[in-house]
């Protein structure tokens, strides 16, 4: 109620203000909710129906939590209108990414696409609806892009009518997420046999304003607070990650620690940024791979190629199952596709190309960002020969029960190698993310580490 209040007044004084500052005019800002949907696609439905107006999204009570607190499935009865695979790929090929076209050519007996019924499920408290008008009218990019200014009182959508593919990019690292939470996850890195070691980890995010303790010329230029503690297997156990993640990247540059169980030793991790090695991936992400994209852009030159219609993962209850065991799951050279789901919406399209002078493995890289909640729903890695390497998918669906997008998990499948990494899978833990959390800066600094890694 506190912060809906703070919103609330903050989005008064921004209508008052001069729209000199404002990134964009109070008449664009007044679509939001008439025209777009409060935060920024496209309310109405496409011309053939296919893709429905948006009505609001799924409510809290969309369908039953089981009994461990996981998700139900609200569309369970719905069977496939079609399934997309390597035999009739041409008949869709409009209306696919060419990381999808790739996956289904690399696996042409096994990867498919089953094809549902469109609905527009994403849903957000209505304070963060308001905070995204209220970044509408007042937040602006630093110069080069590489961090906000004017963001610190909205914290949600920097850009929810967006000119550019930054903007795009920063609806995505800035997104609704639920709040603090905390959760037990697996990440696993299949071998081209399907055979897997799954690593267990422990996550806790925290966002300025449910910190309470959190000083105030620290709150305006913090995006989040990161911790990962892995649980197994015995040799990781132990190893414990921070960051400090930062709005003007340029001002203050990520920060990051590693605890070692072995050495028992904190140590700054400058590594932990770019193309780093992403931790237990065994090689097959990058550090700027995590959560489909994360951290400063400065190494791009960043490119809106516009928008389209194209079939991405959406309301993927069913890979969210509590009935289903991590082996259900993964399987050689991909997840299970017969239990995923894909449905036809409007994405951004963003391409983001090395800076001369610059280095990353990755010399162009591709985005599908989904136009109801700004997530990165698909991927594409070309290396410096300009040939298709990486391609990655998260299963989105919407968290109904804590009026946030989320996703059952996210994959990043090297097309070269035959092998993959999955992360954030959830199936056979003990309960889900635990959203709401209470969170004190003094949890999230170097000093907390060593203790947060005892085995």
């Amino acid at each position: 109620m506190k912060t809906t209040r703070k919103l609330i007044s903050a989005l008064t004084l921004s209508l008052l203000a001069s729209s000199v500052l404002a990134a964009v005019s109070p008449e664009e800002a007044s679509q939001l909710g008439t025209l777009l949907t409060p935060l920024g696609a496209e309310k109405a439905g496409n011309a053939d129906g296919s893709i429905p107006a948006w009505t609001g999204g799924l409510g809290k009570g969309a369908a039953a939590v089981d009994e461990r607190g996981f998700l139900t499935d609200p569309f369970a009865g719905e069977q496939p209108l079609f399934t997309i695979t390597a035999q009739n790929v041409a008949q869709y090929r409009d209306k696919l990414s060419e990381g999808q076209a790739a996956m289904l050519e690399r696996y042409p007996d096994s990867y498919q696409m089953p094809v549902y019924a469109t609905h527009r499920s994403t849903a957000v408290p209505q304070a963060i609806y308001q905070a995204a008008r209220v970044s509408a009218l007042q937040t602006e990019l630093i110069e080069g892009g590489n961090g906000l200014k004017n963001f610190a009182e909205s914290r949600y959508y920097p850009f929810p009518i967006p000119q550019s593919g930054l903007e795009v990019l920063w609806n995505h690292m800035t997104r609704y997420r639920g709040g603090n939470q905390r959760s037990t996850t697996v990440l696993a890195t299949p071998q081209v046999n399907g055979a897997f070691t799954p690593v267990h980890v422990e996550e806790e995010v925290a966002f300025p304003d449910g910190m309470p303790d959190l000083a105030t010329d620290k709150a305006d230029n913090a995006l989040l607070f990161f911790k990962q503690r892995v649980t197994a297997p015995s040799r990781l156990a132990g190893n414990v990650l921070l960051v400090h993640e930062f709005l003007d990247q340029v001002k203050e540059p990520r920060m990051a620690w590693l605890y070692n169980a072995g050495q028992r030793r904190v140590r700054r991790a400058p590594q932990v940024a770019y193309d780093g090695p992403g931790m237990a991936s065994d090689g097959l992400r990058t550090s700027d791979n995590f959560d489909m994209y994360n951290g400063a852009p400065d190494r791009y030159d960043w490119k809106l190629l516009g928008k389209r219609e194209m079939y991405i993962p959406y309301n993927n209850y069913r890979l969210a199952s509590s009935r289903l065991k991590y082996s259900d799951i993964l399987k050689a050279g991909h997840t299970n596709q017969e239990l995923a789901r894909y449905e036809l919406h409007r994405v951004w399209v963003v391409e983001a190309t090395l800076k001369a002078g610059e280095r990353n493995i990755y010399a162009k890289r591709r985005f599908f960002i989904a136009e109801d909640s700004w997530q990165i729903a698909a991927s594409e890695f070309y290396d410096g020969r300009g040939q298709l390497w990486r391609v990655g998918q998260s299963m989105l669906l919407q968290n109904y029960a804590a009026e946030t997008p989320a996703s059952a998990f996210d994959a990043l499948y090297d097309l070269l190698s035959g092998r993959y990494v999955a992360s954030g899978l959830r199936n056979e833990e003990k309960r889900p993310a635990e959203f709401g959390t209470l969170a004190s800066i003094k949890d999230f600094t170097p000093a907390a580490l060593r203790s947060a890694g005892v085995r």
